[in-house]
């Protein structure tokens, strides 16, 4: 049958389509004359042909404003997506300009897809930048006062924020293939120097491709000069835990695109790390990201995002006074050749140990023996009204439990009590001055958390039954090759806090040029004179000042994960048949709910005890179920409920990693588990 062309035009209808220019200010409309079988693509073109200019449009596609969705299924026709005369649809590139404020405060502006989800989006600016592991990173959306603060103190200045921005505007994420390598290796060929942080030589030759020069590198793999003490002050906020669960109200959702969550061309975004599992952090591959972890650490310790004891803000204040101190002289120093040939040794070294499997000599031994620990710790149980008493017991670590016995004699027989520290909580009791080593374990039980404090007697001690405590948590025992490291990792932490009194005080000469100030939080600094504050800074820097920049840095992470409050997310919410509002915690293996007013916490779940979360999108409610029966549900009130799911989603996810995955990520699992959807 033959349609007429009076029918044909009846079946057709205007459609106007508004076009992005990118050369010029002003927005065109086109009106085309369309029918509802005509698919996307073909739209396109038409659009193209009609518009008649000769330019690359390969980067446009359509959106779609209404419905505030991109149509980037081009086989699809106008009736299935369901546009009609009535849409308002615009051409524009789905490559914009971003400006991200990076964990060392420096802003970077580089080109990124509006049209991609934000974990692919994420993944992009992640190989610009050369960090690995971008699923631990996302981009937040700060409340609005956030970049107005900045201004204020800067009054002086003009243009307050043109002067830290690195453009990396040609960068590759531009068109649409994979990125050029850049500083982005996934091959085994070391790209920085482990010890100083600076590009390793073999890497020189790739700077030509990528926008990261070797001048923009050290600038992101460097740490900054301190900020002055003003500008410290004026960032400075004294925050509750209700504000500190704003602050985290603005993370984007990563299953939508940068354009769905009405971001701007050219808005001002905050790149973090946002889930505290830090996997394979690797000195020769690392170090933008060790750079820019110990740069948010540092933030978190001098803003007071977390809380730390005058010892530990100390430690942290030597640490970045060493760090500021080799980062000036790393900037301006002529590295020799040794350090290539040095780097080579010590990588054939490594693949002896590795070829070997370790050392030979005992190795029958360590296949049929789980080690354990035995020995003599007093223990203490906390009740009401009763003053804190240690007894003293024979304890027996093995596997990932610990028994207690009366006396050694004993041990054949029954325990006094068996504890099994699988999924327990380990927090750090001590005090290196006042010689206190103990450990406070909280384990989970069906109705919240049974707390158990264990004292040792000296630092090795302490350091070989935290570790193995550390480990049991996670599932794993003592011939688990993380154990030995782990042990000394706690050694060097006690060490650090153990200020030599004996050791000489630095010269006058170092005490004036350092500006104390600069490396405590304001609060800090306000209870002492600068000169006090400065020989203390000093005296503990005695333990640090051999160290190397970037063991410094990693040195500076570990410190700052082993504080009681690392890794806690805070939102506000209600639980289900509760009359106030809590605070609930989300950690990388737990969530906590916490009194708001107080700050204590209440209860504890485990992730390992979850055995299933959905949320009702109606009434925006999460709900959590656990073993042996518990179950929880809770609205959230300081952000989207979908923000709250994705986190928990999100670190089960992370934990599903394993170095054997050569970096390739399953992203389908990654939106299946922090979707929401049943």
């Amino acid at each position: 049958m033959m349609l007429s062309s009076s029918d044909f035009e009846s079946a057709s209808w205007e459609l106007v389509v508004r076009v992005d220019h990118p050369n010029e200010e002003e927005q065109k409309d086109v009106t085309l004359r369309v029918s509802g079988d005509l698919h996307v693509g073909g739209l396109m073109l038409k659009l193209v042909e009609q518009i008649n200019i000769s330019q690359d449009w390969s980067d446009f596609a359509l959106w779609w404003e209404q419905k505030h969705c991109w149509l980037l299924k081009t086989h699809w026709t106008l009736d299935k997506c369901g546009v009609q005369a009535d849409a308002k649809l615009l051409f524009t590139p789905q490559h914009k300009m971003l400006r991200l404020r990076l964990p060392n405060v420096k802003t970077v502006r580089l080109r990124v897809s509006f049209s991609a989800v934000v974990f692919k989006a994420v993944s992009d600016i992640c190989k610009i930048l050369n960090i690995r592991r971008s699923e631990e990173l996302s981009l937040l959306k700060p409340s609005g006062d956030y970049f107005k603060k900045k201004k204020k103190k800067d009054k002086s200045n003009k243009e307050p924020i043109i002067e830290d921005i690195l453009n990396l505007e040609g960068s590759p994420t531009t068109s649409g293939p994979p990125v050029s390598p850049g500083l982005y290796s996934k091959t085994m060929t070391p790209t920085y120097d482990p010890i100083n942080g600076t590009p390793a030589s073999s890497t020189m030759t790739w700077f030509s491709d990528s926008p990261l020069t070797e001048q923009n590198c050290s600038i992101l793999a460097f740490s900054q000069p301190p900020q002055s003490p003003e500008a410290l002050a004026d960032m400075y906020q004294p925050r509750s835990l209700v504000d500190k669960a704003k602050l985290n109200a603005g993370w984007l959702d990563s299953s939508r695109s940068l354009m769905e969550q009405g971001i701007q061309d050219d808005e001002q975004l905050l790149l973090r790390f946002k889930y505290y599992t830090f996997f394979d952090l690797n000195p020769k591959y690392d170090a933008v990201r060790i750079n820019q972890l110990y740069e948010q650490a540092r933030w978190a310790i001098l803003l007071e995002e977390i809380d730390c004891t005058e010892e530990e803000m100390l430690i942290f204040a030597a640490l970045q006074y060493h760090i500021s101190k080799l980062s000036l002289s790393a900037e301006t120093q002529d590295f020799t050749n040794e350090s290539e040939v040095d780097e080579v040794e010590a990588a054939l070294s490594n693949l002896e140990v590795t070829l070997e499997g370790g050392k030979a000599d005992n190795a029958l031994e360590d296949i049929t023996d789980i080690p354990k620990l035995a020995d003599n710790l007093k223990l203490f149980r906390p009740k009401k009204l009763i003053l804190k008493a240690f007894k003293q017991y024979w304890f027996i670590f093995k596997d990932t439990s610990i028994a207690y016995f009366k006396n050694k004699e004993l041990e054949q027989g029954e325990p006094v009590e068996k504890l099994n520290l699988r999924g327990c909580e380990v927090v750090p009791d001590v005090n290196v001055a006042g010689r206190k080593f103990g450990i406070k374990l909280l384990i989970p039980v069906a109705d919240g958390m049974n707390e158990v404090y264990l004292r040792c007697d000296h630092e090795n001690q302490y350091a070989q039954w935290m570790a193995a405590c550390i480990l049991a948590s996670k599932g794993k025992t003592m011939a688990d090759s993380s154990y030995q490291p782990e042990v000394l990792n706690i050694l060097s932490f006690l060490r650090m806090k153990n200020r030599n009194s004996a050791s000489q005080v630095a010269s006058s000469l170092e005490t004036m040029d350092m500006n104390p100030e600069c490396f405590v939080s304001p609060r800090c600094a306000k209870k002492h004179k600068s000169k006090q504050l400065a020989a203390r800074i000093l005296e503990a820097h005695q333990n640090v000042a051999q160290m190397p920049l970037v063991e410094a840095k990693l040195r500076f992470i570990q410190a700052w994960q082993s504080l009681p409050e690392f890794g806690l997310t805070y939102y506000l919410v209600r639980f289900k048949g509760s009359k106030k509002d809590d605070i609930l915690g989300v950690s990388y293996n737990r969530l906590i709910r916490i009194d708001a007013a107080t700050g204590i916490p209440i209860t504890t779940w485990r992730f390992t005890n979850m055995k299933q979360w959905n949320v009702n999108w109606e009434i925006r409610q999460v709900a959590i179920e656990f073993d042996q029966n518990v179950s929880i549900a809770f609205t959230c009130l300081s952000a989207d409920c979908k923000i709250v799911h994705e986190y928990i989603g999100g670190y089960i996810f992370l934990s599903t990693r394993s170095k054997d995955q050569n970096e390739t990520l399953d992203e389908d699992l990654f939106h299946k588990l922090t979707g929401g959807q049943e």
